[in-house]
This record gives C-alpha cells, sequence and structure tokens, in this order.
C-alpha cells in the first residue's frame, strides 16, 4: 500500500490576512500562546505558511509598499503545534523535538517571491549606510529554477527552507531574552563600536504591542494586553531555534530543537532563499516531529548561567545545488574609513560582500540588483580566519554559472563603459538624513 500524504495540519486561504485565517498566526514568541493544532510523534504532516510580512507586499512595478512596511509585523508564524509521544503523553521541558523536514515549497498558483531592502528610516539592512532606499526586485519559479525581470540574465536553482523554526520559550527563558535585549538596546550605543560600522536599527526589537498577533487570542482583551507587553520579538535567532535562516536546512534536514513548555509548541514560517536581506514566498512544508526524552541534559551543553543557555542542533539534507566553478571575495577587518577592527567577522563579512558587489557591478549591473542577487542565490558566505590578530577573514563565494556571461577577470579588458541592464530593481527616494557611507577609493 502507498503511503499516506500528509495531514493538513495549518491550512492558509490566500485571500485572507494571517489573522483572518482559520487557524489564526502569531509573530511573537510566548509560553502562553495556545496551540492551534496537536500531532503524534512520527506522524506525517503539512503546514502551511505565509511569507514574513504577511502578503503585504505585491507582484508589482512598485516598491513603495516595501518603504511603508510596518516592521513591527514581521514573521507570521504558523502553530503553535502540541507534540504527544505514541502514549498521548506530550514533549516535556528538558526534551528534545527532532523535526525532520520533508518537503517544502510555494504554494500551487502562488509561485513567486521577492527581495527586497528596507528603508533605512524603518531599520534598514546589512549595508543599509549604503543602500538606504527601499528596493524591491520579483523572483518567479520554474521548477528548482528562479529568475527575476529586475535583474536579467541570472538564474539559478533555489534551496528553499524556513526562515522561522522553533518551540516556545518558557517564561523564565523569555525574562532571559527580554532582560539581555533590553541592556542592549539602552547601553549598546554607548558601549559597542561596532554600532559605528553596522548601521541597521534598533540594536534590539523589544516587546512591543504594536503590530503584535497572538494567534487565538483576542486582540484588546486584558490578556492580549498582558502578553503582548511580555512576548518575545521574532526578530533574531535564539536558544529556541527561531529566526536562523540556515540556507541549506531544506528537504531531508533535521532539526533538534530544545523543549521549554509542555507539548513544545513549535512554530514555523517565512518561507525563504539563501539571504543578506530579505526574501520569501508563501509556500507549505511537509515534516515529522520524534521526541528525545531528556535530550536536552543528554546532548546540549549550556553556554550561559542557567541550563537555559543552549542551542539547537541542525543536520543538513542532501539536497543542495551543484557547482563546480566559484569567485570568492575576500574582507578583512578593516572599515571603510580605513580603520582596523580587531578580529570582527562581522567587518570582514561587510568588506567581502561590498568587494562582490562593486565587482559584479562592472558587468553591466547596478549595485542595487547585485547587492539584492546576493540575497538569495546560492552563494556561499564563510568565516575563513578568526585567530590571526587583528584581522578577521570572510569570504562571499559565488558560483558564476549563475550568469549568462563570463564574469571572470580578462586578460584584455573591455574599453568603454557598461550599460546597465534594464529594468532595474524596483526602488523608492530615500527621504531620511542620516549619512551614507562611501568607499573614498572606488569609483562610482
Amino acid at each position: 500500500m502507498a503511503p499516506s500524504a500528509p495531514r493538513l495540519i495549518v491550512p492558509i486561504d490566500l485571500k485572507k490576512k494571517p489573522w483572518e485565517q482559520k487557524l489564526p498566526l502569531h509573530n511573537r514568541w510566548h509560553p502562553q500562546i495556545p496551540p492551534v493544532a496537536e500531532v503524534m510523534a512520527g506522524e506525517y504532516i503539512r503546514v502551511e505558511m505565509v511569507d514574513a510580512n504577511g502578503g503585504n507586499i505585491k507582484d508589482d512595478n512598485s516598491s513603495l509598499d516595501v518603504k511603508l512596511i510596518d516592521s513591527s509585523s514581521f514573521h507570521f508564524l504558523s502553530g503553535p503545534i502540541r507534540v504527544l509521544d505514541v502514549d498521548g503523553v506530550p514533549a516535556k521541558p528538558g526534551d528534545l523535538l527532532a523535526v525532520e523536514i520533508c518537503n517544502l515549497g510555494p504554494l500551487p498558483g502562488d509561485e513567486w517571491g521577492y527581495t527586497a531592502t528596507l528603508d533605512r528610516e524603518n531599520g534598514g539592512g546589512f549595508l543599509t549606510d549604503h543602500f538606504p532606499c527601499a528596493t524591491k526586485a520579483i523572483w518567479y519559479f520554474e521548477g528548482i529554477y528562479a529568475y527575476s525581470p529586475h535583474i536579467p540574465g541570472v538564474r539559478f536553482p533555489g534551496l528553499t527552507h524556513p526562515g522561522v523554526i522553533g518551540t516556545a520559550p518558557s517564561m523564565e527563558l523569555l525574562n532571559i531574552w527580554n532582560e539581555r535585549e533590553r541592556q542592549l538596546e539602552e547601553n549598546g550605543l554607548k558601549t559597542l563600536k561596532l554600532c559605528e560600522v553596522l548601521h541597521s536599527r534598533p540594536l534590539a526589537n523589544l516587546p512591543s504591542t504594536k503590530g503584535c498577533h497572538l494567534g487565538k487570542i483576542q486582540q484588546g482583551t486584558p490578556e492580549w494586553e498582558r502578553i503582548a507587553r511580555e512576548a518575545a520579538r521574532t526578530t533574531p535567532g535564539r536558544e529556541n531555534g527561531g529566526n536562523c535562516d540556515i540556507k541549506n536546512l531544506s528537504r531531508g534536514s533535521k532539526i533538534y530543537l530544545p523543549v521549554f513548555v509542555d507539548g513544545a509548541n513549535l512554530s514555523t514560517g517565512t518561507c525563504t532563499s539563501p539571504r543578506l536581506i530579505q526574501d520569501n514566498c508563501i509556500c507549505s512544508i511537509d515534516i515529522r516531529c520524534e521526541i528525545i526524552r531528556g535530550g536536552m541534559k543528554e546532548y546540549l551543553t549550556p553556554m550561559g548561567p542557567t541550563p537555559l543557555h543552549v542551542n539547537p542542533i541542525f543536520e543538513i539534507g542532501p539536497v543542495e545545488p551543484r557547482f563546480s566553478e566559484w569567485l570568492v571575495f575576500e574582507g578583512i577587518s578593516v572599515d571603510e574609513s580605513g580603520r582596523q577592527h580587531y578580529l570582527d567577522a562581522s567587518v570582514a563579512y561587510k568588506r567581502a560582500v561590498l568587494n562582490a558587489i562593486d565587482y559584479l557591478s562592472k558587468f553591466g549591473y547596478s549595485k542595487e540588483q547585485m547587492y539584492l542577487l546576493l540575497s538569495c542565490c546560492p552563494c556561499e558566505g564563510r568565516i575563513s580566519g578568526i585567530v590571526d590578530s587583528p584581522n578577521a577573514v570572510a569570504t562571499l563565494a559565488i558560483p558564476t554559472a549563475i550568469f549568462d556571461q563570463d564574469i571572470r577577470p580578462k586578460t584584455k579588458v573591455p574599453v568603454g563603459p557598461r550599460l546597465v541592464r534594464k529594468p532595474d530593481v524596483l526602488r523608492c527616494t530615500y527621504d531620511g538624513n542620516l549619512p551614507t557611507t562611501k568607499n573614498p577609493a572606488s569609483i562610482m
């Protein structure tokens, strides 16, 4: 007998908003967000998901929707899902939840996604001091391949993964998150020199009732008001997994998530491809869960003051694009002003990305096109050296086969200006007054 199809436990109606769904979605972490479904360990299930912005970004010829996006509402998650063992006993704090990703992809009839950079006044992104404008590129999917009319001459196989997947925190762990992130937001600009080089803001997204959605909990009730003021934003990855964006976490992968509450309360969302900025599509994921009793103590070593300071383990699956030729761009921990930083991998990686963008723009592309391309193509970012002071070394490898032209350096350098391929990415004006960063030696 053929195996049964996965049981759909969280359906998505593309005509409805995330909070209007039959099983309303949520965009915060809190132990008291009630589960919307219950599954048995070993059961083959399907979860449908919306993109990070809940369908607010449109397949059109404007980036105004990106510029005006409400960044307080990011990451609408499907779930929570309560997990029981074969005897009906829920996963318990201290267990590990093993989540196998069997399949995932865009919903039929919705085979498109987008890549975008936020306006600098709305949080910006990794290179927001160089690219302060809101931009957008639309991608269309043909089987495993993706192409964009806004970045012509590029086509590549995508490696889709769930951008956010995690378990609910306990109240104790939630309080730890909120306290340490509040200290960073309140004091970080005064103490961290790195803030002078990386300009995305705020430093931490603290709990806020603005844009908050708590699944089944009705907005405006006293319970909603209390939880909304406590619930953690989904922006960063944390001890529970969360917004990890591990690009190889695709078909055949397995995630070992620590359990902090009864039932684990698993949530997932934001289907993406390899990214630096933001790219999303609406999709479904087929998974199977197992419970490893006492697994946190057996397999996870706390790296902090409490047993809750642990991190998930990820088992990468066998599916990934295969390339044989790459161009690799190096960056060291020296910033654009020429100032030396001590073994700072963030500065080094920023330099590697800027080097790649500047180089690729010599082949008929705008820098905005290449910035968005690097957010979703199957490139490989690596920390190559972090012990030889004073320089950390980071690299960014780009497969040459994704371009329809030879992008390698040549002995006969073409003469004359390169025409930018049209159409370019969609972009808005930057209306703020924050200064942009320029590379003094670069020809703009």
